[in-house]
């Protein structure tokens, strides 16, 4: 069982929730060691005085800030651990957003928050259930490691996750950095624009990450096992060239047939094969075996979501409201607040 990276409490209101965070993913990066060229002789990093060339001892090394050339201010750990917020061990959410409204650029990194005692249990399911049923997110801050994060506290199905935010500051001007940035289209009713959006719509699929999968990493493995064994590496073929601004209609409208064809040899949408692959991995994992458990009750059959009433579709989560969108085939409920996943099956309802 994996040790929390940071312990302190959760705050919501005058409601306090002792937790720990969870580093929520792992790096499986292919790393190699520095080696001097015809040799097999590793290269080490050392810390070294850069007047005197010899070697220092971590337990002799401190920090020091620059104030002027050569001049510096030296600041111990312990002087900082006591001007931190809260002294390092709070969450307090502050207030709750739409992450629509959050660009992805300010995401940096993702922590699961585990409640630090089975009997915290109630409270930490009550805390994700509303969030959950709210659709929104958590904005706190919070120290660690001795820096301060901005950060979003959201739900999963079965887990509260944290997610660290860039400061305002820190997010880049796209103009400042990108040159030749065209202007922005303002026509709205272009051929070339509504061929894009056919195209779009035409290659539109369901989110299932694991459908995807590191290639690089495999290739990289492959030409390590290739050279250890003499064998020759075939390289990758060069990227096709960029489209002309002449040929730009009928590359779309190509485009958009192609898709429209594979779909039909392949017996049905993307977004059909989305749900299949959905559904099958949904049985799989053992962190889901008391929501699936929840969504269907043996006691009762599992009500048509077409036929769910108002009132009915009010007390679902939006978890559970965007699997029956799906098995409704409702257009666009990727994008979909839990409000408007209930207005769509509510409508649907009262058609059928």
């Amino acid at each position: 069982m994996a040790r929390p990276i940071w312990t302190g409490v959760l705050t919501f209101g005058l409601v306090t929730l002792p937790v720990g965070l969870y580093t929520a993913t792992q790096d499986h990066t292919v790393h190699f060691h520095q080696l001097q060229r015809g040799t097999s002789d590793r290269i080490r990093n050392k810390r070294v005085n850069e007047r005197t060339g010899k070697q220092v001892d971590t337990d002799r090394i401190v920090k020091g800030y620059e104030v002027d050339e050569g001049e510096y201010v030296v600041v111990e750990p312990e002087e900082l651990e006591e001007i931190a917020p809260g002294r390092s061990k709070v969450i307090d959410l502050a207030g709750f957003v739409d992450l629509r409204q959050v660009e992805p650029v300010y995401f940096d990194r993702t922590y699961y928050v585990g409640p630090r005692g089975k009997e915290y249990g109630k409270v930490y399911e009550l805390m994700r259930a509303a969030l959950d049923r709210s659709d929104m997110a958590g904005i706190a801050t919070l120290t660690m490691r001795g820096k301060e994060y901005l950060t979003a506290l959201r739900a999963q199905p079965s887990v509260l996750v944290l997610h660290t935010l860039h400061w305002a500051d820190e997010v880049r001007d796209p103009a400042d950095v990108v040159p030749e940035l065209p202007e922005r289209l303002t026509r709205s009713d272009s051929k070339e624009l509504r061929t894009a959006e056919q195209l779009i719509d035409a290659l539109a699929i369901d989110w299932n990450p694991a459908d995807y999968r590191d290639t690089y990493e495999e290739r990289v493995k492959e030409l390590v096992a290739a050279k250890a064994k003499g064998e020759e590496v075939v390289g990758e073929p060069e990227p096709p060239e960029a489209t002309n601004v002449i040929d730009l209609m009928e590359a779309l409208s190509r485009s958009v047939e192609q898709s429209r064809s594979r779909s039909r040899e392949g017996g049905g949408t993307k977004r059909a094969a989305g749900r299949s692959s959905r559904a099958t991995a949904r049985k799989q994992p053992a962190d889901r075996k008391q929501s699936a458990a929840r969504k269907q009750p043996t006691s009762r059959k599992q009500p048509d979501a077409r036929k769910q009433r108002p009132e009915d579709l009010a007390a679902l989560s939006k978890a559970e409201l965007y699997e029956r969108a799906s098995a409704a085939g409702v257009p666009g409920r990727s994008k979909m607040t839990r409000e408007q996943l209930a207005e769509a099956l509510g409508r649907q309802g009262a058609a059928a």
